[in-house]
């Protein structure tokens, strides 16, 4: 449990930490003052202020804020402040302030992943054959565990990854296969045949395979910082590709809701990750922070994405969304959001009791 607790605060941490950040460097960047920014809700347990700026830890560790200068479109603003009132500055400025939090938390994983790779290379599954299956066009063409592919039709397979690509990708073409056994390269021919697999989202896809599975042998290659760059921005990319995807599918009713998690789920996964080692604790970071910033993307009033749909109506309008408006629209955010807690909740507690 403790480690759990311990793992809680360090993600949490981390994630709210930079999220705040991104919206405090562009403020302050774009000409806007902060009065606070802080780490958690409510009372304030130490803190510091330096200039205009208070900067604390509070009490509620489930969150952070940074309240700007004039943030409040109803709030009465010194005529001195004006000039550093988020309010009164552009609407394409409050847009770049507003969106620069889930954007940091998209920057933390890239982040992340760089300097994994930086540290460690990147892990490479060579495309070695574990097991062949039994009456399967791999069975029948001949091939042999520990068989190494190294080519099809001609193209060098460098991967397992590649190799499964170019499989799919054949649609059951006949196949020339390269494989290396021992001191021996051979050559054999092989039709892929489709089969149903279910996807991480539980949907039923066809793909064309040759009845094989990995060794398990890899490599980790070494890259530079070009390469540490482009394959962080590539898995990142990917993430957040598959997160929009599956919240996508949780709207249209494809995934079941029950999948949802809240804080309970989240410790007991990162005191899981802590356990297995610093490194799965900061790759689990990198996950929830793209999560988080896609969250925070969602058009919900209360979230930043409901502060951006407001301000990209006043763009296309030219005029702000009236204050009654925005009232009505801030209740109704916080009351999904309420539901939405106690379902996560709800979840976390009979995912406990089930277990």
């Amino acid at each position: 449990m403790s480690v759990n607790i311990f793992a809680i605060i360090v993600v949490l941490g981390v994630l709210i930490f930079f999220h705040e950040l991104g919206h405090f460097l562009v403020a302050r960047l774009l000409g806007v003052g902060v009065e606070k920014f802080s780490l958690g809700f409510g009372p304030r347990l130490i803190g510091k202020k330096i200039g205009i700026t208070d900067y604390l830890i509070s009490a509620i560790p489930l969150g952070g804020y940074v309240k700007m200068v004039g943030e409040a479109p109803d709030a009465e603003i010194a005529p001195d402040d004006i000039p550093i009132s988020f309010t009164h500055k552009h609407v394409f400025k409050r847009i770049l302030i507003v969106a620069a939090g889930p954007f940091f938390n998209i920057l933390l994983a890239v982040i992340i992943f760089f300097g994994t790779f930086q540290l460690s290379g990147l892990f490479i599954l060579e495309p070695s054959i574990g097991e062949v299956q039994k009456d399967t066009p791999a069975y029948w063409g001949g091939l042999r565990e520990n068989d190494l592919i190294v080519s099809i039709d001609g193209d060098e397979v460098s991967s397992w990854e590649e190799m499964a690509e170019t499989i799919t990708a054949s649609k059951g073409k006949t196949l020339a296969v390269s494989v290396r056994r021992g001191d021996t390269m051979l050559v054999v021919n092989i039709m892929p045949e489709p089969k149903i697999f279910q996807n991480i989202f539980g949907e039923d896809i066809e793909r064309y395979v040759i009845g094989i599975t990995a060794s398990g042998d890899g490599f980790s290659k070494d890259l530079n910082v070009f390469q540490s760059l482009s394959e962080s921005i590539i898995q990142t990319y990917k993430i957040t590709a598959m997160t929009i995807k599956g919240v996508v599918k949780l709207l249209q009713g494809t995934i079941s809701p029950k999948t949802l998690g809240g804080p309970i789920m989240i410790a007991q996964m990162a005191g899981q990750q802590a356990r297995e080692g610093a490194a799965n604790l900061i790759f689990f970071i990198a996950l929830i922070s793209i999560n988080l910033a896609i969250i925070n993307f969602l058009p919900i009033p209360v979230l930043d994405g409901g502060h951006l749909l407001f301000f990209f109506i006043e763009a296309v309008t030219g005029s702000p969304v009236s204050i009654r408006v925005r009232e009505i629209a801030q209740q109704a955010g916080i009351f999904v959001l309420i539901l939405l807690m106690i379902y996560v909740f709800y979840n976390d507690i009979t995912r406990v009791l089930l277990s």
